[in-house]
Order: structure tokens, then sequence, then C-alpha cells
């Protein structure tokens, strides 16, 4: 039955990269142009997400399980997180379908994602990591501490998330300027056109609910996730435990083989190299995105995406950090290079 977490991998990594869904950029964005595009299909996504969880929970297709919140583990992991995938070049989702497309940079920062994951997880520091979640306060979810129905906050998620994407279509006056199809049809929808991302924020909310039952038939209750499965996967890989290997597993590795499918399908993998100092700053962010992601708790998936459409705190407060920590990361790493490069053109004009 894992199998069909290669399945849905598949089409996820597919979609991932044809949608160009990275949650890094949306978070970037906030702090730099104050743009909120991205953020808002974002939004989109877990509300869909959150509408298909509560119905199948409802229905007794799965089983919503109530935790405790880990507060500091949150905030802390949070920050470094949302900071490092910005050195990272891209979010954990981001790192994968990158990769997927050849680039090298992102290949390092994948790779020592998932070996740090693995170290806080699975490995030394794995101590570390449950002492710090196990700090926590009760009632870790909205519904929990406020005894409404979580129909209320899906109902409120999904107004702001209709709302945004009314918004966003009326600010598209004009259609973007695009070459001239080379195909036609599905082929041109799948491989060539350029993905709407609320549309792109639909499908993966879809996907996401339907990973979840998938998952849970394996005797895995949980729904997408990519730091636990990484680390897994670094895990089996240096002992050969072969119980690592596990939905999540499978899950993982569809989605880096789904988005160097459909790279090569629309003509977007090629191999490009780096600079050493892109490659330092790779590995830096791969750390960083590892040892954040196992002390929050999920990365922009696992926190992001399907621990807010539970309405966990845990997500929600992850988010926030993440996206303060990205912020952080954007003004040190970006800004001062526009200001620097102003610099000379102010000088000329004075001369």
């Amino acid at each position: 039955m894992i199998i069909t977490g290669l399945i849905v991998g598949l089409v996820l990594g597919f979609v991932f990269q044809r949608g160009r869904f990275c949650v890094t950029g949306a978070f970037r964005d906030l702090t730099l142009t104050g743009n909120t595009r991205w953020f808002s299909a974002l939004i989109v996504l877990i509300a869909v997400h959150s509408i298909g969880l509560f119905l199948l929970n409802s229905f007794g297709v799965i089983t919503l399980e109530a935790t405790p919140f880990p507060w500091l583990a949150s905030i802390v992991g949070g920050l470094i997180f949302g900071f490092a995938m910005v050195y990272a070049g891209g979010c954990a989702t981001g790192t994968y379908y990158r990769a997927g497309e050849g680039l090298v940079g992102s290949w390092f920062a994948l790779i020592f994602y998932a070996l740090f994951s693995a170290v806080m997880k699975l490995g030394p520091l794995a101590g570390f990591t449950e002492g710090i979640r196990g700090i926590t306060l009760d009632n870790g979810s909205l519904q929990a501490s406020t005894g409404l129905s979580p129909w209320v906050f899906a109902a409120v998620i999904s107004a702001v998330a209709i709302w945004l994407t009314v918004h966003h279509t009326r600010k598209l006056k004009a259609p973007m300027a695009t070459l001239p199809p080379r195909k036609t049809g599905l082929a041109h929808l799948l491989t060539e056109k350029r993905w709407n991302p609320f549309a792109t924020a639909v499908v993966i909310g879809i996907i996401a609910t339907i990973a979840w039952p998938l998952s849970a038939a394996t005797g895995r209750n949980s729904g997408l996730g990519i730091t636990t499965p990484s680390a897994n996967l670094v895990g089996y890989l240096t002992t050969g435990d072969t119980q690592l290997i596990d939905w999540g597993v499978m899950l993982v590795i569809g989605i880096l083989v789904g988005s160097f499918i459909a790279a090569k399908a629309s003509g977007e993998f090629r191999v490009r190299v780096p600079d050493k100092g892109t490659i330092i700053k790779s590995i830096i962010g791969g750390v960083g995105m590892g040892v954040g992601a196992a002390i929050a708790g999920g990365c922009t998936v696992g926190n992001a995406m399907v621990s807010t459409a539970q309405f966990e705190y845990q997500g929600w407060v992850s988010m926030v950090f993440m996206i303060v920590g990205a912020g952080i990361a954007a003004k040190v790493s970006i800004k001062p290079k526009k200001s620097q490069a102003a610099a000379p053109a102010a000088e000329s004009r004075t001369v």
C-alpha cells in the first residue's frame, strides 16, 4: 500500500514544479515588496485542505487527533527555518522540485536538509529535539481552546480565501506576454501554459486531502509531510533499517521524480552549477532548514499547509515565525546588495 505514497508524490512533484509553488517567495515578498499574491494562494490551499480534512473526519474516513501546543519549539524552529530557507533558495518543496529541475545548489540544500533533519530527529540531537518539543501548552488547536466547531474556522478562512482570490483576479488588468504555444490541448496545458497560482493552490489542497486517507491506510495517521520522511530516508540509507521506509518516504521520492518529469516535459530541466558563494549559502540554508523543521515539528508543508488546515496553534505560530525569519534573511541578504549597487550610481550623479 505504501506505493500510493509514490503515486501521490509523482503527481504532487509535477504540480509543484509546473505551478512554481514555493512558499519562500510568498513569505519573502511580504517583507520586501508587500506583494501578497503567493501568500494569498497559500491561504486558498489551506482553506481547501481544511474543508477536505474535516469532511473526511466527519464521515469517519480519517481521525484527526488532538495534540498539545509545543509553543517554544514552534517559535524557535519556525524562526530558524524561515531564515534558512531564504539562504537555501527555496522551502522544503521548492528545494525538492528545483533539485528535480537540475539546480545543483538545490541538490546541496536538499542533501543537508535531509541530513540534519535526521541528526535532529534520529541522531545525536534527537534528545534535544524531544526536550524542546516537550515544553507544551494544553489545547493545541483553536477548536480545542474555544470549544467552537472547526467548521466555524473553516468557514472564516474560506471566506478570506474567496475574497483574496477575487481581489487578486481583479488586479490582473492585462494578460502577461507569452511566447506562441508550440503544443496544443492537454500537452499545452500541462507542460507549457503558465499555471495560475490560485488554481495550483486548489489542486495541491485536493491532493493533500486525498493523501491523508491513503497514508492512514498504511498505518501512518498523517497527511503530507517532508521533514520526517526525509530524515527517515537518510536513516534507511545509513543503517539499512527497512522499518524506516513508509508512505512518507515514498512520497518524497515521488516528489523528486515527479518534478524531474515535469521539468523534462516542459523543457525546463538543465543542470545549472552555481558559483562557490551560492553553494555555501545553499549548504547553510539546508542545515538550518533541517534543524528548524525538526524543532518546529514540520516545514512549510507539515506546518504551513497541513497543521494550519487543522487550525493547530503549532502550524499558525510556526508559519508566523517562518515569515519573520524569512523577512530578516531577506533584509540581510538582499536589501544590502541593492543599496550597495545604488551607491556608485549616486556618486556618478554628483560628479
